[in-house]
């Protein structure tokens, strides 16, 4: 390899001189084979054998042939017309070199004592105690827990990663760490799956002698094993080495691997082949360690754990979004502001009380919520701990949502991008129309699968995608309810200052909403009533939901996405609800559905020479009708229609009849 010495061993077999006859007219006498002798400077070096030898050993070996190096003149040998019988070259390498090529392909940027991850995430002093005392009593083996793999499972933001790193810190002093893996999909120098178990390796190595001797050895003989099939590696590198190494004698035996937030390691498929090994070898026994796991509630991680060949072998801790650690919260924000305090020399009344709860009670449990504004409110770029608090706490109010430098989560904001990219191409567009839905007010599962035409499977497996941020509970549709752990992911998702082209507002509301204008469009022209209603031949509803029931969704979400604020529609469009066909519109939805528009929201979004043509308020036009009251009316001309009134707004829903035969206005 280059930039290592290395000595070649030329093994000469049958070496002779053919130099030619003497020019007397005598036979020459016969010549002895000439020997070439070393230089007298050059020290033997140690030599490593090969495994399997190249070909039988022969019966003399020459002394060493020195190549010439740059430094130094090549040896005068004065010797011509030779051959050489089956040479053999023996290449040779220090000791260490073959753990250094394990370094080079290992993470050390992972490592839980890396330069790189300093300050690490930790838990704050006396936070977290229940469950580093469960992880390491587990490791000690005092726990009821006897499974060899530990999976600490939890959603963004919970503080996992600071569980991982006090439970390493906790192990290390015991004797009681076999390595550590913290994943991080920010850093492409932590998230290579094909770096994993030469990473654990190369840990190991590093504290165990005779571990590391036979690992050097391994790799000096076959440089690419560290570049070869997970399988490969872990056997090679893991469970052949510690077959020959006395592991109770090595202090190896119950020593634990931690493998942080696997979910950011690249690939799920890789993740899961990573869980199916450990397993594979905790069945087996071919290691001696526990494993320790953590990872955000992923869809294909849940199903790897949960299998029948790894559940055997693992137990679970979950780790939730709790308010039952708002004191524990208070405690982290009372230190760290002591010490913002005392390094600006504030006042002991700075920060009021009042600041302190309202962080207690927006941070709502989510550690990363709280953690990332205490960093940007000691943030050395800027005027100062209390401009900086100031701001945090007017974004909280919702009175200034700044972005960029001003943006108190942008370090949060940044994960949550990587979480809403990392969702399949195939599944965004649905996934970001779920959560627009859900932001609009529409939160029934069986309400939104309806209008996105999903079966309760297709609905699961979309939501599976994002569960890192939401919980989607129940089995069926009718018993699902959605939750959001923390509603910063919402308010991310509607700001496109901070989550860009992800955002589910702007151009993606605009161009959803124009949409279902078209296929209502189209809907209204082919149907007749609410018992024949014809949809696109490309549009039919979900399984097990009738037409009438499809459209009203279809329906409502129009009107929703009409009512967004700050989302105008623009004159063509505009003029495209106008001539809506109101009366139709509204009496193909059956009997019993009805949901109320802000119709003050809608008009605020029309252009103002088109307001009433689609929304105004005015005089009921039925004749007849006694109520004396200004009501809501809906299109113009021969589109205008008297809907179902409600306060604030009108009635989408089924518009027929007048109750006890007063006028359809004053249906309240």
């Amino acid at each position: 390899m280059p930039g290592h010495s290395r000595n070649i061993f030329i093994k000469l077999f049958g070496y002779h001189d053919r130099a030619a006859a003497s020019t007397s007219s005598k036979a020459p006498a016969p010549q002895q084979p000439h020997v070439i002798p070393p230089p007298a400077t050059l020290l033997p070096t140690a030599v490593f054998p090969d495994p399997e030898p190249l070909g039988p050993a022969p019966p003399t070996l020459s002394p060493a042939i020195p190549l010439p190096t740059a430094s130094s003149s090549p040896p005068h040998v004065h010797a011509h017309d030779f051959v050489l019988n089956n040479p053999q070259f023996v290449h040779s390498s220090p000791a260490g070199f073959g753990l250094k090529e394990l370094l080079n392909h290992s993470m050390p940027d992972a490592f839980h004592n890396s330069s790189a991850r300093y300050p690490p995430p930790k838990c704050h002093l006396g936070t977290r105690q229940d469950y580093i005392a469960l992880v390491t009593d587990w490791a000690l083996g005092v726990s009821d827990r006897k499974e060899p793999i530990l999976w600490m499972r939890g959603p963004f933001g919970v503080g996992k990663s600071a569980v991982a790193q006090s439970c390493a810190e906790t192990l290390a002093p015991m004797n009681k760490l076999a390595a550590t893996l913290f994943f991080s999909r920010s850093n492409t120098d932590r998230d290579d799956p094909r770096r994993v178990f030469t990473s654990i390796a190369y840990q190991i190595a590093a504290t165990c002698p005779s571990f590391r001797e036979i690992v050097d050895k391994r790799m000096i003989d076959d440089p690419a094993l560290a570049t070869k099939s997970l399988s490969t590696q872990f056997e090679d590198l893991l469970v052949h080495p510690l077959g020959r190494v006395n592991t109770a004698d090595s202090g190896l035996d119950g020593r634990v691997v931690i493998i942080d937030e696997l979910d950011e390691c690249r690939g799920t498929a890789a993740q899961c082949e990573i869980i199916e090994i450990i397993a594979t070898s905790a069945r087996k026994r071919t290691t001696p360690f526990r494993w320790f796991i953590t990872s955000r509630p992923e869809g294909a991680i849940n199903r790897t754990m949960n299998s029948a060949t790894v559940s055997p072998v693992r137990s679970r801790i979950e780790l939730p979004v709790s308010r039952a650690i708002d004191h524990e919260i208070l405690t982290y924000l009372t230190d760290e502001f002591k010490k913002i305090q005392e390094n600006y020399l504030l006042p002991e009344s700075w920060p009021s009380e009042e600041a302190l709860a309202l962080l207690v009670e927006h941070g709502a449990g989510l550690w990363i919520y709280v953690a990332t504004m205490v960093r940007f409110i000691q943030d050395e770029n800027s005027y100062g701990p209390k401009d900086q608090l100031h701001i945090a706490l007017e974004f909280i109010k919702g009175v200034s949502a700044k972005a960029g430098v001003d943006n108190p989560l942008a370090e949060m904001d940044f994960f949550y991008t990587l979480i809403v990219e990392r969702i399949p191409l195939k599944l965004r567009t649905t996934v970001r129309k779920i959560i627009l839905l859900r932001s609009l007010g529409i939160v029934n599962p069986v309400d939104i699968a309806n209008i996105l035409r999903l079966s309760a499977e297709q609905f699961r497996h979309a939501c599976a995608s994002i569960q890192s941020v939401m919980e989607l509970e129940g089995s069926g549709l009718a018993s699902m309810d959605i939750k959001f752990y923390h509603a910063s992911f919402l308010n991310f998702m509607k700001d496109h200052r901070r989550s860009k082209e992800l955002c589910i507002r702007g151009s993606f509301l605009i161009g959803w909403r124009q949409e279902l204008l078209v296929w209502l469009h189209e809907v209204c022209s082919l149907s007749t009533d609410s018992s024949h209603i014809v949809f696109p031949s490309d549009n039919t509803p979900p399984e097990g939901r009738s037409r009438a029931d499809h459209y009203f969704c279809i329906l409502l979400c129009f009107w929703r996405l009409c009512e967004v604020s700050a989302h105008q529609l623009d004159p063509q469009t505009a003029m495209s609800v106008a001539k809506l066909p109101f009366n139709k519109m509204l009496g193909l939805t059956g009997e019993n559905f009805w949901r109320c528009v802000d119709a003050i929201r809608v008009r605020d979004n029309l252009p103002s020479s088109l307001r009433d043509k689609v929304v105004r308020k005015g005089k009921c036009p039925i004749p007849g009708c006694t109520n004396t009251k200004s009501v809501w009316i809906l299109g113009y001309g021969e589109n205008e229609l008297i809907p179902r009134q409600r306060r604030g707004g009108f009635i989408v829903g089924n518009n027929k009849g007048p109750p006890r035969g007063s006028c359809i206005c004053q249906a309240w």
